[in-house]
């Protein structure tokens, strides 16, 4: 687990940060066939490095019945941070209607951990087995720190990612100031007044008119 912590942490893009994390729990947590991290965005879901095609078809079960641990698990800010279903196979009074179903896909059981930082959340962590009771209190406990350590490396990333898009932004309005300040004989203010009113009038981002003027010498 410490490996893996510092292996997350390694990692140079938040694609490759969210691949590791479910790689790891199919290496590290007893019982796991697959993995996916599922977000939600409102009421519609989107899956994150799955995998299996099987964590993408249950994320989309759920969005289709609007109910399901992995659901839950995403959108509760409050209470439970866990969800484990032991057997699939036998009635589930939660999720009535998405047990069954999933079973058909070929769930034998799962669990759902929520991704969260003490300032935000993210989603969930879910993993999948095609056996009945194939997770554990020691896999539930492996998920949990492995969700633990994600949730972290995950922020980290996301933070990495941000910081170089400011970075990379920041250069290309400076570069189309410049040409506007060597083009219209503008100077240093008159040329961002001039691309943030364009930006305005026209309702396109400012990064994206930068780079207009980069690409075509000029703001047509």
């Amino acid at each position: 687990m410490a490996t893996m912590a510092r292996d997350l942490l390694a990692q140079e893009s938040v694609k490759g940060t969210l691949e590791r994390i479910t790689a790891s729990a199919t290496e590290l947590v007893d019982g796991c066939d697959a993995a996916g991290i599922l977000v939600l965005h409102d009421s519609k879901v989107e899956t994150l490095a799955p995998t299996h095609d099987l964590v993408t078809e249950s994320d989309e079960l759920q969005q289709q019945l609007g109910e399901g641990p992995c659901f839950d698990a995403a959108r509760s800010s409050e209470g439970e941070r866990v969800f484990r279903i032991a057997d699939l196979t036998v009635e589930q009074q939660r999720w009535p209607a998405f047990a069954p179903q999933a079973r058909a896909l070929g769930v034998g059981s799962m669990m759902g951990f929520l991704l969260f930082t003490d300032d935000e959340e993210f989603g969930a962590l879910n993993l999948y087995s095609r056996r009945p009771g194939a997770f554990t209190e020691a896999s539930e406990l492996a998920g949990w720190l492995l969700a633990s350590h994600a949730a972290i490396a995950f922020s980290s990333a996301r933070t990495h990612a941000q910081m170089e898009q400011a970075v990379a932004t920041r250069h290309v309005i400076g570069e189309a100031m410049g040409i506007l300040m060597g083009s219209r004989r503008l100077t240093e203010e008159e040329a961002f007044d001039v691309l943030r009113r364009y930006s305005q009038e026209s309702n396109v981002k400012l990064r994206e008119i930068a780079r207009r003027v980069c690409e075509q010498g000029n703001l047509g």
